[in-house]
């Protein structure tokens, strides 16, 4: 069996990431961390995608994950962060393991909207609920690395274990992507009745996806909560999972290194535009996405796949 490219392709980045990582300037770190955050996300709607499902309510899995380490961190004073993000990615596939039973029996936009629906009442609980912090939300203290203080050196630890949580979810999407259920995906997206006949269930397929989907939501989610130091209902908000969604849009289904890709352009664009032109901030997101969607149908990573593949024409021709 060859080597998979992709797999050599994210120990590249996050050997490249991690030695960048040691010069950039701690906004800049702060920037990527959160970025790939959003883009563990990201990668959990690819899986998704691949099977023809598209989710609005990935904000459910996402506010579940930081919720899980806002409120552990503040009434069981738990600040290990390594144990904070394990907590976030079980708090979050168990919530898509419990969705699961329901979202699992449908498809396209009842999918889609039944998803919204579960994250806003998501959304509202913790907005009406003061020992969830209400409308202000919690704080959270500093975290520690296996008991041991960071102080100023916080910022580079979760940078790294930021790069490090992605490129592990990263290959253990791939390798999944690759094995029979994975490649299912497109058969299930086209038609299920085939699926059935093959002897799998359509439905259990689906509902092992969004756990996978929710864990990887769970994990972004504790990583920016540890990253942003706070954590409130918004985080389950439809807005933010619109903003996966355009992300997800922006990335392209490619690869499994695309969602970190959009993740970083999305964030970096957000963030400049909300510094310097607060005022169209949301009008250069939404002119950067009609751009991708008018040039890049298939995605930014697309731009890769198009070369690749013009190569081996090439190569072929000749």
């Amino acid at each position: 069996m060859l080597k998979d490219p992709t797999l050599s392709l994210v120990i590249i980045l996050t050997a490249v990431a991690l030695v960048v990582g040691l010069v950039l300037p701690d906004w800049a770190r702060f920037l990527v961390t959160v970025a790939l955050g959003k883009g563990l996300v990201v990668l959990g709607l690819l899986v998704l995608w691949r099977a023809g499902l598209v989710s609005f309510g990935q904000a459910l899995f996402f506010a579940s994950g930081a919720y899980a380490v806002g409120l552990v961190s503040r009434y069981l004073d738990m600040t290990d962060m390594f144990a904070l993000l394990v907590l976030g990615g079980a708090a979050g596939a168990l919530m898509a393991f419990i969705c699961g039973f329901l979202l699992a029996r449908y498809r396209e936009i009842f999918f889609a909207m039944l998803s919204l629906a579960l994250s806003m009442i998501l959304y509202g609980v913790l907005v009406k609920s003061e020992t969830l912090g209400s409308t202000d939300g919690i704080g959270l203290p500093t975290a520690t690395v296996i008991g041991f203080e960071l102080g100023t050196g916080f910022e580079l630890a979760l940078y790294a274990i930021a790069v490090v949580l992605s490129a592990a979810c990263a290959t253990a999407v791939q390798v999944y992507l690759k094995s029979l259920r994975g490649r299912l995906a497109e058969a299930l997206r086209d038609n299920e009745v085939r699926v059935e006949y093959l002897g799998m269930s359509a439905r259990s397929i689906v509902h092992v996806k969004l756990t996978i989907s929710g864990a990887l939501a769970g994990f972004g989610g504790a990583l920016i909560a540890l990253a942003v130091g706070h954590i409130d209902p918004e985080m389950a908000y439809w807005t933010t999972s619109g903003g996966f969604v355009f992300i997800t849009i922006l990335s392209g289904p490619g690869s499994v290194v695309a969602p970190f890709l959009g993740g970083l352009i999305f964030e970096t664009i957000r963030s400049f535009s909300m510094s310097y032109v607060p005022e169209f901030w949301q009008i250069i997101l939404g002119g950067a996405l009609l751009l991708a969607i008018f040039f890049l149908p298939n995605g930014i990573w697309s731009l890769f796949t198009r070369k690749t593949v013009k190569e081996a024409q090439h190569a072929t021709h000749s």
